[in-house]
């Protein structure tokens, strides 16, 4: 009997990489209030729902850009520092790219060497990660470019490899396609399921296209006035939720 990509990971990879614990977070109005939810290593989750529900605070809790008002974020079952170096070495093993794309004013090749440079990687060892990464993004050719001159597509290419380049535990992804056409779509996406299934990266990635999440997520979470309203396999949420909200909001019966 054989069995399915998402039915070997769910075998595989059982031990949790980030769990939030009574988590509680406002700003002018409460954002967010977690009972608990946990993240497996080694999946690609999905975090859908309306606009304003939550999806950008949470993944700004879990690399610690924000911090909660109540509850506790462990990570590898260690709860997250509120400050300090041991809050910055933690969040060196994660990595997060924003919808709107930050570049450096300067070529291609060293906004994706930027972070490998910090970290003291050798010089050999940059020209051979970063090489390698270029050519898997398509901009190989494009090395010297500004990044400043790419199109909104390219560069967000660039922001991903510029993150995966010194192999983070987790990649953080806000909106990665928002905005962009088609063939730049399919390109992201080929990337982040490849990084997942190769390097074994875990990855949680809000979105708002929903056909989106169904293509790459493993795990499905929606996320509605700042709860977790449902979370489970993407086929199982898409195909027999247990939630009248979830349901709405696939049938595109929600307002987003």
């Amino acid at each position: 009997m054989t069995i399915s990509r998402r039915e070997a990971k769910a075998i595989n990879n059982q031990s949790v990489l980030i769990e939030l614990n009574k988590v509680f977070k406002k700003y002018d109005k409460e954002a967010l209030r977690i009972k608990r939810l946990l993240f497996n290593k080694g999946f690609v989750y999905g975090i859908v729902g309306p606009s304003g529900a939550g999806k950008s605070t949470l993944l700004r809790l879990i690399n610690m850009l924000t911090l909660p008002d109540d509850g506790t974020i462990f990570y590898n079952g260690q709860p997250t520092p509120d400050k300090g170096p041991a809050r910055l070495k933690l969040q060196r093993n994660m990595a997060m790219v924003f919808q709107k794309t930050l570049l450096f004013r300067d070529s291609v090749y060293n906004n994706v060497a930027y972070g490998l440079k910090a970290r003291g990687y050798s010089r050999d060892e940059t020209n051979k990660r970063v090489d390698s990464l270029l050519e898997q993004v398509g901009l190989k050719e494009l090395a010297n470019r500004r990044a400043d001159t790419l199109s909104g597509g390219e560069a967000q290419r660039v922001a991903i490899a510029r993150a995966v380049a010194f192999d983070p535990e987790l990649l953080l992804l806000d909106e990665p396609t928002a905005n962009l056409d088609p063939a730049n779509i399919e390109i992201i996406e080929d990337m982040i399921m490849k990084m997942n299934r190769e390097q074994n990266i875990t990855v949680i990635m809000v979105t708002h296209n929903i056909f989106q999440a169904r293509r790459i997520a493993d795990k499905v979470v929606f996320v509605n006035e700042g709860k977790i309203i449902e979370m489970g396999d993407t086929e199982q949420i898409f195909s027999e939720p247990h939630k009248l909200q979830t349901k709405a909001f696939i049938e595109g019966r929600m307002i987003y």
